[in-house]
């Protein structure tokens, strides 16, 4: 088997220089790539789909807040049609993001970001209609906007108020179907969920004809603390007096109901350093547009109690608990690891370049090697002209290690054995010249 050396002295030099440039621009190659997948901004999916849009149309508002922003983290809205078929997406781990009501069935996998906002629950009747409780639909049909979305309220309602025994239908409607249904008496009660904004409030006035006389009433869930223990997804909630209307008031006075939070969640096995990054970029946008979006101001931190009806995401909780990781806890073990590589880089180099140097015999171009290689030249001398031209290559070598010694190339030890190398062959051709002359 040849040796290293006896190998490399085999290939051209030309072409080891063509082998290690090679492989200098793969390595570099593959360090620029590395660095740019490091660097480049994160994009995070979520699925679009609200019966009002109002909240995706929010996080659209942010996602171009953080392209603007040049944010290490982006949003790419994904549209789904309606809230179920968003949700059906995030569920199947075709989306990283979505915004959800508390109240959909198997969050397993979701974890809260941030508390957009609350669905209030509202049972409305027309003007003048004599339901005032409860009690009072026994026997009626009341209306739902968007029941697949609202199937785990009213299977919650009807459980607490027995509505199946006092025969409460529940009918199907879109907002455009509302007053014909009204008007036509096919249903006598209209269950809504949505939040409290400006454009919210607009929707529901619109769904009774306007008369400044006789508005609409609202029928009071008095056992709505009952509801929320045995439901955590719902919240016991007074509703403020003229919150749909300031004047006259609407409702006359507090009234008591339900809310379900609508959250944005992530899946929890998206990384946590870019959900902390999106947390904190979407509440930095909260108050740079809140001005043009002022449904951002109910943007807010979910809880971060352990017992939570749905976990707060680890990067949102390091947010909002202000423990993120640091520079250092982030990179340790690659600051640790860098200077290992960059010595591996620099033995590599220190190879490389034996390895381009290899001179046409298999050996390295070391002066100590051309040293020796004039010991055998001096013992075959055959006359003075032999030996003044062993000394003339001495006199060459050692001229340039005193260049490559001045500026530094080489080391004292090295300079002192070359010295004594030279000392040697000097010996030795005074040997060889006392032989010659002798005959």
């Amino acid at each position: 088997m040849l040796a290293p050396e006896q190998a490399a002295s085999r290939i051209p030099a030309w072409l080891r220089a063509v082998v290690v440039g090679c492989f200098v621009v793969l390595v570099s190659g593959a360090g620029l790539f590395t660095y740019r997948q490091f660097a480049a901004p994160k994009t995070l999916t979520m699925a679009a789909g609200s019966s009002d849009g109002e909240a995706v149309r929010l996080i659209s508002a942010v996602a171009g807040a953080l392209t603007k922003t040049g944010a290490q983290v982006r949003v790419k809205i994904v549209e789904t049609g309606s809230e179920l078929e968003a949700f059906r997406a995030f569920s199947a781990g075709k989306v990283d993001l979505v915004i959800v009501r508390a109240d959909v069935s198997d969050l397993s996998v979701a974890r809260t970001v941030v508390l957009v906002s609350y669905g209030v629950v509202m049972i409305l009747v027309p003007p003048g209609s004599s339901v005032a409780h409860m009690d009072d639909l026994k026997g009626k049909t009341v209306g739902v906007i968007a029941e697949d979305a609202n199937h785990r309220l009213i299977e919650v309602l009807t459980q607490e108020y027995d509505l199946a025994r006092s025969k409460v239908r529940f009918k199907n409607l879109s907002v455009g179907e509302v007053q014909q249904a009204v008007q036509s008496k096919q249903v006598a009660a209209l269950l809504v969920v949505a939040p409290i904004s400006e454009k919210s409030v607009s929707v529901i006035r619109s769904l009774f004809s306007a008369n400044a006389k006789r508005k609409p009433g609202l029928v009071p869930i008095d056992s709505a603390e009952a509801i929320a223990n045995a439901a955590p997804a719902y919240q016991s909630y007074d509703l403020p007096k003229g919150s749909l209307r300031g004047s006259p008031p609407f409702p006359e006075d507090d009234l008591t109901t339900l809310r379900v939070p609508i959250y944005l969640v992530a899946n929890k096995n998206v990384d946590a350093d870019q959900v902390t990054d999106l947390t904190r970029a979407i509440m930095d946008a909260r108050r740079e547009l809140r001005d043009q979006y002022p449904f951002l101001a109910q943007i807010s931190a979910p809880s971060t109690d352990k017992d939570a009806y749905i976990p707060i995401h680890p990067g949102a909780a390091a947010f909002f608990d202000d423990s993120q990781k640091t520079f250092f806890d982030k990179y340790g073990d690659e600051l640790y690891y860098i200077p290992m590589l960059l010595g591996l880089l620099a033995s590599f180099a220190t190879a490389a370049w034996k390895f381009v140097r290899f001179d046409s015999n298999g050996k390295i171009e070391h002066p100590m090697n051309s040293l020796f290689s004039l010991a055998g030249q001096i013992r075959d001398a055959r006359s003075e002209a032999d030996l003044n031209a062993v000394e003339e290559k001495i006199d060459e070598i050692l001229k340039a290690e005193l260049t490559r010694h001045a500026k530094g190339e080489r080391q004292v030890a090295d300079s002192a054995a070359l010295s004594l190398a030279a000392q040697r062959l000097e010996h030795l051709i005074q040997y060889r010249r006392t032989r010659l002359m002798a005959g």
